[in-house]
């Protein structure tokens, strides 16, 4: 006769599977929150004051709703998402995915080490030393760890971007004040619409559907994963747009109200938003922790989404669980992107310009990466998964509403830029 199950058997097996599952989703979403992003809701509190705090919340579930898409594909499949547009839709619809892909990554890669060599430079260290060692402990990583060890250290780095929580709870403001002032909303601006579709190509872009779906394969997750998964998604989507939040509100509170419509044009006066509240030493450090896990996560996803999503279209090995020998042109990509991204940026870069500038293109290129998503998921999933019925057409609201306003609102800030 089997002896009973004790009760510290019933909850170990659900913690056991929470922390094989969890991960990829809050990778994804920490690496959402780039150097980009925070540059990006640094300058719309810096411009526009709380104006563009509300739209923060409304793409938390649309930003759900996306990236859950990739984690049904991801598991149901076991294929990422440019080898099965591949097999779907043929290779050409393939290549023009990753070209929006590469576009992206190339972008955010840029914005990332720019980010790093700006915390850098706020404690007196030259551009090319920080590359240097940035670029090299993260090629030296990659070659040498699994899809989990990398995980690992890029939940541990990303954890630091929680530092900007702090900051806005320090800036003590009246919610009852920022609630009135988010709601007047100047949709006739070009200026105000140019930040809106940043803060849309910011929470949204290429390289995270392509990387959520592919670490969910390197994962190995399964249809039995797919609630936990989900979970993991959901978390990460609310813990990314409270980080961009608390940015927004931060500067807000600061530039916002003693210089308004200011531009930033460095880390350092980015840095210097934090200094009322947490004192000059404490506000650069704090500052630095939480802009340097920004970049270093989101450089790690950027570069490796980057060679999986051309490994994927060409069909050479491209996981981190292959050995070097097997996949050379897997880890040569990433190395040679990296390497060429730290040549870039050891240069003079307007680090400001070129953030806002490379989610301004993310959100011109959403009608192409969510239309794919959407039809990978309305005709490669199985039955029980695929999209269908009244949920499928508010999906397909939801993306066509998200996708038209980024287009919309870039191309009319464009023309007034």
């Amino acid at each position: 006769m089997p002896l009973p199950r004790r009760r510290s058997d019933t909850w170990r097996k659900p913690w056991r599977m929470a922390l094989a599952v969890l991960g990829p989703g809050l990778v994804v979403m920490l690496a959402d929150t780039d150097a980009g992003s925070v540059i990006t809701a640094a300058q719309s509190g810096a411009q526009w004051g709380y104006k563009l705090l509300l739209l923060q919340a409304v793409l938390i579930p649309i930003l759900s709703i996306v990236q859950e898409l990739t984690v049904r594909l991801g598991v149901a499949t076991g294929k990422g998402h440019g080898e099965l547009i591949a097999k779907r839709f043929g290779r050409g619809w393939a290549w023009l995915s990753v070209g929006t892909l590469a576009l992206s990554c190339l972008g955010a890669l840029l914005t990332e080490l720019s980010g790093m060599a700006g915390v850098g430079l706020l404690f007196g260290v030259p551009r090319w030393i920080t590359m240097a060692a940035l670029v090299g402990g993260l090629i030296v990583m990659v070659w040498t760890a699994s899809y989990a060890g990398v995980e690992r250290v890029a939940l541990a780095v990303g954890a630091f971007e929680l530092a900007f929580l702090a900051v806005a709870l320090r800036t003590h403001q009246a919610l009852g004040s920022i609630w009135r002032h988010s709601l007047h909303i100047p949709f006739h601006d070009g200026g105000y619409l140019y930040l809106a579709a940043a803060n849309v190509g910011a929470v949204i872009m290429p390289w995270m559907v392509f990387y959520q779906q592919s670490a969910v394969v390197d994962k190995k997750l399964r249809i039995e994963h797919l609630k936990m998964a989900r979970i993991d998604t959901a978390v990460g989507a609310v813990v990314t747009q409270l980080i961009m939040a608390s940015v927004l509100i931060a500067t807000a509170a600061t530039i916002g109200q003693s210089n308004p419509n200011a531009p930033l044009d460095t880390v350092q006066q980015i840095a210097e938003a934090l200094t009322p509240f947490l004192g000059e030493r404490t506000g650069r450090l704090l500052f630095a922790l939480g802009m340097s896990g920004a970049a270093v996560v989101a450089t790690i996803v950027v570069s490796l989404t980057a060679a999986r999503g051309v490994g994927e279209v060409m069909g050479f090995k491209h996981s981190l669980e292959h050995h070097p020998r097997e996949a050379p042109w897997f880890y040569g990509i990433y190395t040679v992107l990296l390497v060429a991204g730290g040549v870039l940026v050891a240069s003079d870069v307007n680090l400001v310009s070129l953030g806002v500038a490379m989610e301004v293109m993310n959100a011109i290129l959403l009608p192409i990466v969510l239309g794919f998503l959407y039809l990978l998921a309305r005709h490669a999933l199985p039955g029980p998964l695929r999209l269908q019925g009244p949920y499928a057409r508010f999906v397909l609201a939801v993306i066509t509403i998200t996708a038209g306003f980024g287009l919309y609102a870039a191309i009319n800030g464009i023309a007034v830029a």
